[in-house]
């Protein structure tokens, strides 16, 4: 016997009977959806990161919020009655930016995808109509957040100091987002991608001038001024100039018409929301 055949039959000596771990192996096929939060968490990521790489998108969401702030702030464009400029133009293009990513920008990214068949792949996964809806409002809320702090930024810069209750004001965004976002996703679920388009492009230019974010309501004629006032921009920008002033008062109203207009169009676009 050589060297090394003694020093293996040694080693198998001493090492005593042999036990089999095969058997304990579980190798049972178990197929099954992920769970829904590992699901939303997924698609949230890959809605940033498309929002991201859009040029379009880009634009809408942080260049022409940023340029409004900066030509309405600096030149005498409007009258704002009294006060710092650059304290009413503030919240407005803030409620601007937030309508610009939840609504516009959603409702058009959203429709195309319909038209291209990218939501009638994901309609064949376990993600539910209700998952989608959720991880597209979560990925806006994401790129809020980068809005908001450059938004921010900037209008310090120029002079604005806030003085009033910061948590009410991100209460105030958080409602807008969800009743923006319902209304994107309930037009991009039912029409057309090129009537989306036109659509969310109009609502953008129309609530741009009748909501109070650059030209004060007091420009209006008084008949008007109420139902002015039922809009979701209307709302977000007034309870934001409320909130952000020296009061820091969480308005009620603005509260109830965007939990208002929020539970309502959620509500209808989970329920008529298209895949294809």
């Amino acid at each position: 016997m050589t060297p090394r055949q003694r020093t293996r039959a040694r080693g198998t000596a001493g090492a005593g009977p042999r036990k089999d771990t095969v058997h304990s192996l579980d190798l049972t096929p178990a197929p099954g959806a992920a769970p829904l939060r590992v699901m939303v968490m997924a698609q949230t990521a890959a809605e940033i990161r498309a929002m991201l790489r859009n040029g379009e998108q880009l634009l809408l969401t942080m260049v022409i919020p940023v340029l409004l702030l900066v030509g309405f702030s600096a030149a005498p464009l409007v009258n704002i009655g009294g006060g710092s400029r650059v304290d009413f133009v503030t919240p407005g293009v803030l409620a601007l930016a937030v309508m610009s990513t939840a609504f516009t920008g959603q409702a058009i990214a959203t429709g195309f995808e319909r038209r291209y068949g990218v939501l009638k792949r994901l309609g064949a996964t376990p993600l539910s109509r209700t998952g989608l809806m959720l991880a597209k409002t979560l990925a806006v809320i994401g790129v809020e957040v980068v809005q908001v702090a450059v938004i921010a930024a900037v209008a310090a810069a120029l002079g604005w100091r806030p003085a009033g209750s910061v948590p009410a004001a991100l209460a105030l965004i958080l409602l807008g987002t969800a009743a923006f976002s319902g209304l994107g996703l309930l037009m991009a679920g039912t029409l057309r991608a090129e009537a989306t388009l036109a659509g969310a492009n109009l609502v953008y230019l129309v609530m741009l001038g009748c909501g109070g974010v650059v030209f004060p309501l007091s420009a209006f004629p008084a008949s008007v001024e109420p139902a002015l006032r039922l809009l979701p921009i209307t709302a977000l920008t007034g309870g934001l100039r409320s909130a952000l002033g020296a009061t820091g008062v969480l308005p009620l109203g603005a509260v109830l018409v965007l939990s208002a207009w929020a539970v309502l169009s959620l509500g209808l676009a989970s329920r008529t929301f298209r895949w294809e």
